[in-house]
């Protein structure tokens, strides 16, 4: 039996003057068109603007690369459904039958789609103050976890970390090519994971930026990859 939305709510603590907009927030596509596919873009929007200005305040060292990369971290499917299940979001989702059988309410998709759908009717029934306000309660303790170190990092050593907690092979760097005379040499790396079939060349003036360059390439192609 699907629990009451207004209980999630409550447990949220959020009140709506439009419950209706919560119930549809909770309602995936497969139960027809009335669904929650709208607010979900919705709410993808103000989620990235509401953490990207977070970050800006607390990091005011950080360039831009570095901040696209702290927000990555934080805004992705994975750590949206983390905070999902940790409000047992999962038990209150609205879904067609065949959602129901296959456990559409424990799937990462369907678990971060639905908080961002939540955060677009806040946004429509109360406006962007309470909104931003909620979802800065939402990822406090994340937000907390961040370290000042991280956004520093080089790109091979977080590919590196980046496997280690997926519990992967080591990426795997290969030299391509080199050349040029002594002084002026290029040279080029292959990057390969586990993770990923796809691998990615880079370019520098010695093997070691050319290896920087490949996890780099490496890191946004399985940022763009990411579900």
């Amino acid at each position: 039996m699907i629990r009451k939305p207004e209980t999630l709510a409550k447990k949220l603590g959020l009140t709506f003057s439009q419950p209706q907009l919560f119930s549809t927030a909770l309602t995936h596509r497969s139960m027809g068109a009335h669904n929650n596919e709208r607010l979900e873009y919705l709410g993808d929007s103000v989620l990235g603007f509401v953490i990207a200005q977070q970050l800006y305040e607390l990091f005011p060292s950080a360039g831009e690369g570095a901040l696209s990369r702290l927000r990555a971290s934080l805004v992705n499917q994975s750590s949206l459904a983390e905070l999902a299940r940790q409000h047992n979001i999962g038990d209150y989702l609205i879904l067609g039958s065949g959602e129901l059988k296959s456990g559409g309410f424990r799937r990462d998709s369907i678990l971060s789609d639905a908080l961002e759908a939540i955060m677009g009717a806040l946004l429509l029934d109360q406006g962007i103050d309470a909104c931003q306000q909620w979802i800065l309660v939402l990822f406090a303790d994340k937000l907390a976890e961040l370290k000042a170190d991280n956004w520093n990092k080089d790109p091979k050593t977080r590919l590196q970390e980046l496997m280690q907690a997926k519990r992967k092979e080591l990426p795997v760097y290969e030299l391509v090519s080199m050349a040029g005379a002594d002084h002026a040499q290029t040279f080029e790396v292959k990057c390969s994971v586990a993770i990923s079939d796809e691998s990615c060349i880079g370019t520098g003036i010695s093997r070691k930026k050319a290896e920087q360059a490949a996890a780099e390439k490496m890191l946004n192609l399985l940022q763009n990859k990411a579900p």
